[in-house]
């Protein structure tokens, strides 16, 4: 028997929950599908926000032939089976909509052999990933598809999908006669991080696997064995915008923003030393001698992260995380980096200076090597006014003591 998420999957549009701005009275995609004139397109969103499921109805309302792939398993050997029965339906006067879920895992050469498909039109594609489109599908093919933007499902989507799970007794769990409050629904949805699919799972699990007529919060907890859960993938983009969000919020001095993008990594299972090694190199690049502690005290948080391990290291990332969120801000240290390396661009070549070399010979001295410059007990550096930069970039200055950052206090 399939499970419940396949079994309460839409199979009308009128069915479908949420993503109104595209399903919408008037929305573009009904349009489309009032028109029955589909085209190529590219679902990008979250797991469990609807992308296959609307791929099945959009194939369905328009009665095209519908395949689907999984670019995880099938490669251009499965692609030109779909191409040889695309053009046995055309004979017949039908389209064909190729679906392929997280097409961004499809290399170069997968793509560039199903574009001359999509682009004569033979294969209408619908392309669904959680990954940024752009960075992911190759440029030919994303300029002939329409991307897409799918949100997560707001609370009151989950909602209208648990009820209906609950009460459908032949696709839902109706013939269990199970009770759901508002906080086990609250709970459920958050520990499913608004996917969809898994809330459908949790929710047959505690059906069938516990005699309780209620499902409570307490039966919710042991399904996911844990009591927090949220939309973080190591390897995905949230994980870059979260980072970012991360960075950002120091920057600006919000000691709230930070933390709860520090708990959000934490508690999705990032690195902490990844978390740690980020934090000594914000300490120079965006605070540096504004606070000449900051790159010390990051530095002691990622060693101490190192010794004590998790959990307790959340204790010193968060603390060295509020210091560093404190601390007043400057940008003189990369700045004045970036001028230097300007410099030496424009100029890749400049000879050093004779009074800066080294002169361990006789014929140096006479050259002018070293000249006025001294290195004793007494004195060390040079005895006249010269120049520790070549010729041309005399009087180049690149570091300028930063004036004092007002904007220090928790945001």
């Amino acid at each position: 028997m399939n499970n419940l998420a396949y079994r309460l999957r839409p199979k009308t549009l009128s069915e479908f929950v949420g993503q109104e701005h595209l399903i919408g009275k008037g929305k573009i995609l009904t349009n489309m599908l009032a028109k029955k004139a589909p085209f190529s397109m590219i679902f990008w969103g979250p797991p469990g926000s609807g992308k296959t499921t609307l791929a099945m109805l959009i194939a369905r309302e328009t009665g095209a032939e519908f395949h689907s792939l999984s670019a995880v398993t099938t490669g251009k050997e499965d692609l030109l089976k779909i191409v040889t029965l695309a053009h046995e339906a055309l004979r017949t006067g039908k389209q064909t909509i190729l679906f392929i879920d997280e097409i961004h895992r499809w290399n170069k050469a997968q793509q560039d052999a199903l574009l001359p498909h999509v682009e004569s039109g033979l294969i209408l594609l619908i392309g669904a990933t959680t990954e940024n489109p752009s960075f992911e599908v190759i440029g030919a093919l994303l300029s002939r598809c329409r991307v897409f933007v799918l949100y997560g499902l707001a609370p009151r989507d989950l909602e209208k999908i648990i009820d209906r799970a609950l009460s459908e007794r032949e696709r839902g769990i109706g013939r269990y006669k199970k009770e759901m409050g508002k906080e086990a629904k609250r709970l459920l949805m958050r520990l499913a991080g608004g996917d969809a699919r898994i809330m459908l799972n949790g929710i047959e699990i505690a059906a069938t696997s516990y005699k309780e007529k209620e499902i409570t919060p307490r039966i919710i907890e042991e399904i996911f064995q844990t009591k927090s859960a949220g939309l973080y993938d190591k390897k995905a983009e949230e994980h870059y915008n979260i980072i970012s969000a991360f960075i950002k919020s120091l920057r600006g001095s919000s000691v709230d923003g930070a933390l709860y993008y520090l708990a959000r990594m934490l508690e999705g299972g990032e690195d902490p030393k990844f978390i740690a090694r980020r934090m000594i190199i914000f300490a120079s690049e965006d605070i540096g001698l504004a606070d000449r502690g900051a790159l010390i005290q990051a530095n002691a948080g990622f060693e101490a992260v190192n010794k004590i391990g998790m959990p307790e290291a959340q204790l010193i990332l968060a603390h060295i995380c509020i210091y560093l969120a404190l601390a007043k801000k400057s940008r003189a240290v990369p700045d004045a980096l970036g001028k230097a390396k300007e410099a030496v661009y424009e100029l890749p070549g400049e000879p050093v200076p004779l009074h800066l070399r080294n002169a361990p010979t006789k014929l140096m001295k006479e050259l002018g090597y070293a000249k006025d410059y001294t290195w004793s007990k007494e004195y060390v550096g040079p005895t006249t006014e010269e120049s520790f930069l070549p010729e041309k970039l005399k009087g180049k200055t690149f570091f300028t003591v930063p004036k004092e950052n007002k904007r220090n206090s928790a945001g």
